[in-house]
């Protein structure tokens, strides 16, 4: 992969037409009195470099097209307790050409910002004023960094999404494999879901299975929802008893290799009622449907605009919906978004495109949750756009209750 991470260098110097670039990792975060939380990488950092601890650098002249990594300076209590990366690992990896201290790196800046007014970096993360955690305080240390040396300071962020956006063959690869591995583990679990009695024993179902074929955990913390926790879209308790005739709503997905996975299926514990059954079928209905508009060239926005009027049928056709105009049920029934990008992150930017285009990969995850009665189902995969249409990657998994 170290020319793949090369080769993605490249392309970001391009897109900005040379330049200065100069991006941080993310740093550890506390999970309690004196341990971090299991470390991740910030997604764009790593498409740079393949580097996965925190803390570092990437500086880039891309006039010059020389590439630097700066190392943290690590106690030697954090090697003997946590490791670390040698340089000559680091360039292994990332292939840059040279790797340098953290405090020779602030000399260099000093003396390319002599040459240079205007450099790059990350900025601000979008909808962050949404988002009711704290971000990463990597990002926002390197900016103000960057100010107090640079005259000018703009954000590539939009750039990188760009790039992003359009999957290499390495990356493609290495999503079916994950999305492959995801399938299976779901059809384990449903083959043996009459065995389960908690939804923390189904979660380790697939953590077990996830680890044990070689991916490196979940891509996102999984939802296991049954009875009425099918309606909280981000449930993450996961630890109430299954009970019968309620639905089991399944959102997960295994991260190999640097990449995610994000598939959801509903299923049924027990025999069915009426009820659950129309909602489902509903809901596959217009599953297929959505998936079915999916192809290079399409219009973002008519795409939209197809989903809503499907959806808004489909509510209809359950009684839950009296007439194409009740957006505020339509809402309430339907809350989230119809889908994402997907890579790296299991959120990935799409770059915001007008239209979508090949190898582009995306998620299509239509959903019906009703609280007051307690049924929830959402049906997700994993779509890649191709020259001629496109192609489901988690296709071969069956969507039936």
């Amino acid at each position: 992969m170290t020319k793949f991470f090369a080769s993605n260098r490249d392309q970001l110097i391009t897109k900005l037409n040379g330049g200065i670039i100069v991006v941080s990792a993310y740093a550890a975060m506390q999970r309690s009195n004196d341990t971090a939380f299991t470390f991740e990488q910030e997604a764009n950092f790593w498409w740079l470099t393949g580097i996965e601890l925190p803390d570092w650098w990437l500086i880039i002249d891309g006039t010059r097209r020389k590439t630097w990594l700066a190392a943290p300076t690590l106690s030697r209590t954090h090697e003997i307790f946590d490791g670390s990366l040698s340089p000559k690992e680091a360039k292994k990896i990332s292939g840059v050409d040279d790797v340098i201290s953290q405090d020779d790196a602030k000399k260099m800046l000093r003396d390319i910002a002599k040459r240079h007014s205007v450099v790059y970096t990350l900025g601000e993360q979008p909808y962050a004023e949404y988002l009711d955690f704290t971000l990463n305080p990597a990002g926002r240390k390197m900016q103000e960094q960057l100010e107090r040396t640079f005259n000018s300071v703009q954000d590539c962020r939009k750039e990188l999404a760009k790039l992003r956006a359009i999957k290499q063959p390495e990356e493609l690869a290495r999503m079916k494999k994950a999305v492959n591995l995801t399938v299976a583990a779901f059809e384990e679990v449903k083959a043996k879901l009459a065995e389960y009695s908690y939804e923390y024993e189904v979660e380790a179902e697939f953590s077990h299975y996830f680890r044990k074929n070689g991916a490196r955990g979940h891509s996102f913390d999984p939802i296991v929802a049954s009875g009425k926790n099918t309606c909280t879209l981000h449930y993450l308790e996961n630890n109430s008893r299954l009970k019968k005739r309620t639905l089991l709503l399944l959102d997960i997905g295994a991260r190999y290799e640097g990449y995610s996975t994000d598939i959801a299926r509903t299923y049924s514990l027990g025999e069915p009622t009426k009820r659950q059954q129309e909602i489902h079928a509903a809901v596959q209905a217009a599953h297929a449907e959505i998936i079915s508009l999916l192809g290079p060239d399409l219009s973002v926005e008519q795409y939209q605009r197809d989903v809503d009027a499907i959806m808004i049928r489909t509510l209809m056709s359950v009684g839950l919906l009296k007439d194409k105009s009740d957006t505020k049920n339509y809402r309430k029934y339907f809350p989230h978004a119809i889908g994402h990008g997907l890579g790296i992150d299991p959120h990935d930017s799409l770059g915001g495109p007008h239209f979508l285009q090949p190898n582009m990969v995306l998620t299509v995850e239509p959903g019906i949750y009703i609280p007051e009665e307690g049924i929830g189902v959402r049906i997700e995969d994993d779509i890649l756009i191709t020259e001629k249409g496109h192609l489901n990657l988690s296709g071969r998994l069956s969507t039936d209750l």
